[in-house]
């Protein structure tokens, strides 16, 4: 299988060998910057597009079929017209915080997506605490979705904030327990290390019933981490408008709009990462002719093949299942989820200490 590091390297010798080492890290690090924010923005239109053809096809409709071939272009054409809307100023907002919210809320999400290692070789933020890092910055989105509600100086919108914050506040206890009980099978929390541990089998297979588990709590957990149905409360169109950004536009809607489909990325992307071997092939033991076949699809088809499956089932979910109420989604955290997850990670353990993994 291809390691793209060859070409990385390659391009770090390059650089060094034509300016200082110094001027040839802050070239990298613009370089990095730049793919990063591209890769961001196609996936970004990309999701939007195929949630809207998932939509389509869950109610017996065409979906965009109008701008390009098939539709293709309607997402893009869409970015156009957001980007040239007027910024509207209202009156009695906390102007700073009003405008600071949708960064906050782009930023953390970047900054997450950044972590996921998309190829053999192919990852912008490699550390060894990769796990506790991504947790901690999109943690910092909720931030900006509480301060985008409040700044707004609309009851609509801080209502939607306040669900927002407790949802995502809630619900990151299960995301979390779920990563703890993986760590633990796993040994490390270097995201490259995790993908590398499951040469021998994804986790999902090797770790018994509690990786099973803990998939299926994550799978809703995070669903409801992103604020899409079935636990799209924050933006409940029928009770708030729009919820939290209901006062935004042009670019800086824009930000929420995306950050939302990203999030979407970002939690399927961990879901593989953790469960499904990351960009490792499916291997079956003792078929070797099975397993030099597998290893011939490149490494970055593997994980976005996987990251477009788990995708798939979370939109699933919001066009299948009715909205739930706000007291029915904090019990199904708390009373069920929570406890669950904490049995699970002790039964995760004795797998661990007792060696009854395969």
């Amino acid at each position: 299988m291809f390691d793209f590091s060859i070409i990385t390297h390659w391009i770090d010798n390059l650089l060094r060998s034509w300016m200082p080492e110094n001027a040839a890290l802050f070239v990298e690090f613009v370089l990095v910057g730049v793919v990063l924010l591209l890769t961001y923005a196609v996936i970004a239109l990309a999701l939007i597009y195929i949630e809207r053809k998932v939509c389509a096809f869950f109610q017996c409709r065409l979906g965009p079929n109008r701008v390009g071939p098939y539709g293709l272009l309607q997402s893009v054409a869409d970015m156009f017209k957001m980007l040239i809307k007027e910024l509207i100023e209202i009156k009695h907002t906390d102007k700073f915080l009003f405008n600071l919210a949708p960064y906050i809320v782009i930023v953390s999400s970047m900054l997450a997506f950044g972590c996921l290692p998309f190829g053999r070789g192919l990852i912008a933020i490699d550390f060894n605490i990769g796990i506790f890092f991504i947790m901690a910055v999109s943690s910092i989105g909720v931030l900006g979705i509480l301060l985008a509600g409040w700044a707004s100086n609309n009851k609509f919108t801080l209502i939607g904030a306040m669900r927002s914050g407790s949802q995502m506040i809630s619900y990151e206890l299960s995301i979390g327990l779920s990563f703890l009980t993986m760590v633990v099978f796993a040994g490390t929390m270097q995201t490259s290390g995790i993908v590398e541990a499951q040469s021998s089998g994804w986790f999902i297979f090797r770790g018994h019933i509690p990786a099973i588990i803990a998939f299926l709590i994550y799978l809703v957990a995070g669903t409801a981490e992103t604020n899409r149905g079935p636990f799209d409360l924050p933006e409940a169109e029928s009770e708030l408008t729009a919820g939290y950004h209901t006062e935004y536009s042009g670019i800086h809607f824009g930000f929420f709009y995306l950050a939302e489909f990203l999030n979407l990325f970002i939690v399927s992307g961990i879901a593989t990462l953790l469960f499904l071997g990351g960009w490792m092939p499916f291997h079956i033991g003792g078929w070797e002719g099975f397993n030099q076949i597998m290893d011939y699809i490149p490494s970055v088809i593997w994980f976005f093949g996987k990251v477009f499956v788990v995708m798939f089932i979370i939109m699933w979910f919001k066009w299948t299942f009715p909205r739930l109420r706000i007291d029915q989604l904090l019990r199904l955290e708390w009373k069920y989820l929570v406890p669950i997850s904490l049995v699970n990670l002790l039964l995760m353990v004795l797998v661990v200490i007792f060696k009854l993994h395969f």
